[in-house]
């Protein structure tokens, strides 16, 4: 039996577009595989877990992950044909550059940070070490990184 006391545990998850970040949360918070993908730009899920005889509410927060060509493609999506223009790839870029601006905000406060890439993608492995730790360090320094592959 869990006693009355809680805790609340903030856990960010990052990682490259189109790893798996929001599918890993929602099968883990619903128990349900989404079968479309929507790019995300933030969200938030909740589940409470009991962790010796402690109830443990973790906020699971999910954030845009880097990849320009996700973005232009959700660009392309949006007027449902692709889009060439200069305009378009200089929008894209700049949505970007906003998401990687915006998406340290959210690691203030995290307890622990868990880190998704590909297996089916190299490029997403690379960037672990290239982007992901480097960021996470300077902007969390000393938080825990839980590394997760998906898509086996």
């Amino acid at each position: 039996m869990a006693s009355s006391a809680s805790r609340f545990i903030k856990c960010v998850t990052v990682g490259d577009g189109a790893v798996g970040k929001t599918c890993m949360l929602i099968c883990y918070t619903s128990n349900k595989f989404p079968t479309d993908y929507i790019p995300t730009v933030f969200d938030n899920f909740s589940a409470n877990v009991v962790v010796e005889g402690t109830t443990v509410n973790l906020g699971l927060w999910d954030t845009a992950g880097i990849n320009s060509t996700l973005t232009f493609y959700a660009l392309s999506s949006m007027f449902k044909a692709p889009i060439y223009s200069q305009y378009g790839i200089e929008f894209s870029h700049q949505r970007q550059e906003d998401y990687n601006r915006l998406r340290p905000l959210s690691y203030r406060g995290a307890d622990v940070f868990v880190l998704a890439f590909s297996l089916v993608s190299r490029a997403s492995y690379e960037n672990v070490l290239k982007k992901w730790i480097p960021e996470l360090q300077h902007y969390a320094p000393g938080v825990p990184v839980v590394l997760v592959g998906t898509k086996l």
